[in-house]
């Protein structure tokens, strides 16, 4: 077995509840961390330590990092992978007519989760990293999506394009504090949104993945894992698509 170096670590892993979320938190878990998981939904055990965040709350989510410092005196990496999606187009038109529009509300709460959010958290536990004098991780959720634009998903691509932008700055600022920030790129991944997808989409997403089929939330949980350890000390500012090659096949 590879050796990690994060055995008693401590980890926030926001969205822990379900998806990607819950396979990262669980991971981190199996590797003996110290999970702090984050959601508005109840997080199963397995998952870790539970607190009721909502990330677009910058109050909630400061009186968390105090709670989960105060309980295990640090923190090593924060894992921002809390997102919504509330698809629309931007504007759909028929018949001579606009008939719908993507809303400010459908835009505002996207923002609010996926780039507030991450905004929020980040700021949060920067200091607390920056104070404890041993560094850490801050690892991003973006998308491939962003990459490449999909339909219906102004808003969503906006974000996971602003999360890599992020990302990068963020990676100049506090590798100095030996801070390493990156960010994960998922492609498609088996969650609950993706198994109420007719078959049809299913088999028309893995017609354009090299690798042959859905990823599992394992997949993203592993990348997560490996980057927050030892054997990723100088990897830093960087976007890793973990897609099964959708980027190059699409």
């Amino acid at each position: 077995m590879i050796e990690t170096g994060l055995k008693d670590k401590v980890v926030i892993v926001t969205g822990a509840a379900a998806g990607i979320g819950r396979g990262t938190a669980e991971r981190f878990a199996e590797e003996g961390c110290r999970v702090a998981a984050w959601d508005v939904n109840q997080a199963p055990e397995s998952a870790g330590v539970f607190q009721n965040v909502d990330v677009s709350d910058a109050r909630q989510v400061e009186a968390a990092v105090d709670e989960v410092v105060d309980r295990w005196g640090s923190v090593h990496a924060l894992v921002n992978n809390a997102g919504i999606v509330r698809d629309a187009q931007l504007v759909k038109y028929k018949d001579g007519e606009v008939v719908s529009q993507m809303s400010d509300e459908a835009w505002d709460a996207v923002i609010g989760v996926n780039l507030r959010g991450v905004f929020n958290c980040t700021r949060a536990v920067a200091p607390k990293m920056i104070a404890g004098g041993s560094g850490g991780v801050i690892l991003n959720a973006s998308s491939v999506a962003c990459l490449n634009g999909n339909f219906g998903q102004t808003n969503y691509v906006a974000t996971k394009a602003g999360v890599i932008g992020m990302t990068k700055t963020w990676a100049r600022e506090l590798g100095r504090y030996g801070i390493r920030v990156n960010a994960v790129a998922p492609g498609f991944v088996k969650t609950e949104i993706l198994a109420a997808m007719p078959q049809k989409v299913l088999d028309g997403m893995v017609s354009h993945t090299p690798m042959g089929r859905i990823g599992d939330v394992r997949d993203i949980a592993e990348a997560y894992l490996w980057l927050a350890s030892d054997a990723a000390t100088w990897v830093t500012g960087t976007v890793i698509s973990v897609d099964g090659g959708l980027v190059i096949g699409t």
